[in-house]
């Protein structure tokens, strides 16, 4: 205004060499100065919005712009975010939700050059306006421009209404350059030029569902449809793709843009902080994935957490996974394959029926069928955490840890018949489904492992590749919850009782004699001896005694849990410690059996449960106790000499097949042994083989078993204070 009309607030502004000595503030100060209109003049120092690009100040000024009326619309498209399915349901609720609730009117202009511009023209006056919806329409009002001598020719000319050709549609350009050239007549005869700005890009985003069927100009195919059914960005696209695409299908369609969406995290360092190249704590990704390969990466990433928490990322992670579970996985599948060529099992046999399997087999069938149901109700919920976590487990305890250990001897003993059959057809079953369910996680080594395992079967049995497999189906038929619970008590006592071999430092190998287990009543008393069999194996005991009354031989002591009762029952707890004091060894197997305790107080009674209370059992001579979840073994660690030349033998076994191992001989080779103990040892180890030579023999393919006093090329073996040398040789 006046003599500073014109100018720049900053010099800044000014092309480089042109700025006035003074800025106008400046100038303006001094003016207000000299007319003593000036109460304090001062230099204010304060944060500024700079250009990313060149760095210097960004001008900011009032300017006219378009806008989308969304505070009409917004309680409707509110109502609408409830029908998503997001994930976390928080984002979608809370943040999302809030920003709808308070949504502004949605600012369409953008002062830019590329992009796409507004269809609006408006005569001068601003009096007459239209907005084009269509090339077609506008190659209408074009012509009605012509025939008014505002346009000469229309530039379209050559474009065909209705052909939606990529060569037809070569035929126009609807860009800033192009159509900011088009005059248009009003009703009135006024000419009227295209408004000036362009639309926010988000606007082109956010009309993706109809723009990818070039609807409405074009039909959407049947198996098309204008609502995506999961769509995935990063949380800060609430404000962004999320909103504008929910706000478009409010506004045009009143539905819903997607049925689902998930919001990622981020991936931080593995102590939460941001990753920079400044802060040097950034993972390469290209070294990561020559290090480790893709798939443990997405494992880890996808089985570390859930996929809309931050995730720390630890590369020491990434080789756990690697190790844990795909090493896991392979070394399953490896067993698998060396006694099946052995066997030539090739997955064509007839299949075992249901009813004629060991209750090994069926057990873990269920518990096959079990994860299918589980893995796919994850998935249908996106929640691929849980599902990837659950694929894990069965691999890792289920399959690897108790299946094959508890099944090693039926693949390589015995003749091939219907339980060797069946042990084949239920690991290599389980297997083949493991592949189908992680495949889309770990598309690279499923895909390699689903090739191993059907690459004898006949070429109608299989696909070409994993990846065009059907995802597997749960058959209810094959679910035992009764087995599986049974098989769960035997997981539970096995961990108990070697729990308690470890905390004495006995070996596995070297067997105990027995293991009380009470029970409280006659169900649990079936259920253990269903299972007593595979305990016995898995822990090396000869007996398992279960005592329907155990009060004479151990003794419980129990203890209010604090960190239960405390929250709930805060000024209480004295009189409940002691109440709990006065619990007799009856009440505490009532507490056991029942999973609760009506506990009587001064004033009042309270019903507890077993979770509030902290019951041990005491240890007795000889024997160690442990208690778990309402469960207590007692083992007997007494080892007499029959115990102790059996766990010898076993060692020896250990040995001599690590011996094979290493000496590359095939699992069908046959034998001969020579032990040259050391004097110290001679007699506990001689006395030891002639006990267990049988037992010896069979395990290791041996015919001869020999004693010397020295071998050469030997193999000094050390173990339980015993030593000695031993030589194996294959015979021809």
């Amino acid at each position: 205004m006046g003599p500073y009309a014109g100018r720049y607030v900053k010099n800044e502004y000014y092309a480089k060499g042109e700025a006035p000595e003074k800025s106008v503030d400046i100038d303006i100060s001094i003016q207000l100065k000299y007319e003593n209109k000036a109460f304090h003049v001062e230099k204010h120092v304060h944060n500024y919005p700079h250009c990313w690009r060149t760095d210097k100040p960004v001008l900011y000024y009032p300017m006219d712009s378009w806008f989308i009326k969304i505070s009409q619309v917004r309680d409707r498209l509110y109502e609408l975010n409830q029908t998503i399915n997001w994930k976390p349901k928080a984002t979608g609720e809370g943040r999302f939700g809030n920003w709808l609730q308070n949504a502004n009117d949605w600012n369409l202009s953008r002062s830019r050059f590329w992009g796409i511009p507004l269809p609006i023209w408006r005569t001068e006056d601003k009096t007459e306006e239209i907005i084009i919806g269509s090339v077609e329409e506008l190659m209408a009002e074009i012509d009605k421009s012509v025939a008014q001598g505002l346009m000469t020719e229309n530039p379209f000319a050559g474009f065909v209404v209705g052909d939606m050709s990529e060569a037809n549609y070569d035929k126009i350009d609807l860009h800033k350059n192009v159509v900011d050239k088009i005059i248009l007549v009003s009703p009135k005869g006024q000419p009227m030029r295209r408004e000036a700005d362009l639309i926010d890009v988000w606007f082109d985003s956010g009309s993706m569902p109809v723009a990818q069927w070039h609807y409405p100009f074009e039909e959407v195919p049947d198996h098309g449809s204008l609502t995506a059914d999961f769509i995935a960005e990063g949380v800060d696209q609430t404000r962004g793709w999320f909103y504008t695409l929910h706000a478009i299908a409010g506004l045009v369609f009143d539905h819903v843009a997607y049925k689902n969406v998930l919001s990622n995290g981020l991936v931080l360092d593995k102590f939460g902080k941001k990753m920079s190249k400044r802060l040097g704590n950034a993972v390469d990704p290209f070294k990561t994935l020559d290090d480790y390969g893709p798939d443990p990466i997405r494992w880890y990433m996808i089985a570390n957490t859930n996929p809309w928490d931050n995730l720390k990322f630890d590369i020491e992670g990434v080789g756990e996974v690697r190790r844990k579970f795909f090493g896991t996985l392979y070394n399953t599948y490896s067993f698998f394959a060396l006694y099946a060529n052995l066997d030539n099992f090739t997955g064509n046999e007839p299949q075992v029926p249901l009813q004629e399997r060991s209750e090994l087999d069926r057990w873990i069938l269920s518990e096959l069928h079990t994860l299918i149901k589980n893995v796919n109700t994850s998935l249908d919920g996106y929640d691929a955490t849980k599902a990837t976590r659950d694929i894990q487990y069965f691999v890792n305890e289920h399959l690897s840890n108790w299946f094959v250990r508890l099944s090693r001897r039926r693949f390589w003993k015995g003749e091939y018949g219907t339980d060797k059959v069946s042990a084949y057809q239920t690991l290599y079953t389980c297997l083949l489904t493991v592949a189908k369910m992680g495949a889309p996680v770990a598309p690279f080594f499923m895909e390699q492992l689903y090739r191993d395992l059907t690459a004898t079967l006949d070429d109608k049995a299989k696909k070409e590749s994993v990846h065009l497999e059907d995802f597997p189906v749960y058959d209810e038929q094959f679910i035992d919850k009764a087995l599986e619970y049974k098989m769960e008590k035997a997981q539970l006592i096995s961990s108990m009782t070697l729990s308690l071999r470890q905390l004495e430092k006995i070996k596995v190998r070297q067997p105990l004699q027995r293991l009380m287990i009470p029970v409280h009543n006659q169900a649990e008393r079936e259920e253990i001896q269903a299972v007593a069999a595979l305990i016995k194996a898995e822990v090396n005991v000869k007996d398992i005694e279960l005592l329907d009354d155990a009060s004479g031989i151990l003794v419980k002591t129990v203890k209010p849990n604090f960190k239960t009762l405390g929250p709930k029952y805060g000024k209480d707890m004295k009189a409940i410690s002691g109440a709990v004091g006065q619990m007799s060894q009856q009440d505490i197997a009532g507490l056991e059996q029942n999973g609760s305790f009506e506990l009587a107080l001064p004033d009042k009674t309270l019903t507890l449960t077993i979770d509030d209370f902290d019951i041990r059992t005491k240890d007795i001579e000889g024997w160690k106790v442990a208690h778990e979840n309402g469960l207590t073994v007692a083992l007997d660690i007494n080892i007499n000499d029959e115990l102790r030349h059996e766990g010898i033998a076993r060692e020896l076994v250990n040995r001599i097949q690590n011996l094979r191992k290493d000496s590359g001989f095939e699992v069908t080779d046959r034998i001969e042994v020579t032990f040259a103990p050391e004097q110290n040892s001679k007699e506990l180890i001689e006395e030891a083989v002639k006990n267990n030579q049988q037992y010896i023999e069979t395990e290791t393919l041996t015919d001869t078993i020999n004693f010397d006093a020295k071998v050469n090329d030997g193999t000094e073996i050390v173990f339980d204070n015993l030593s000695l040398n031993i030589k194996i040789v294959k015979i021809s």
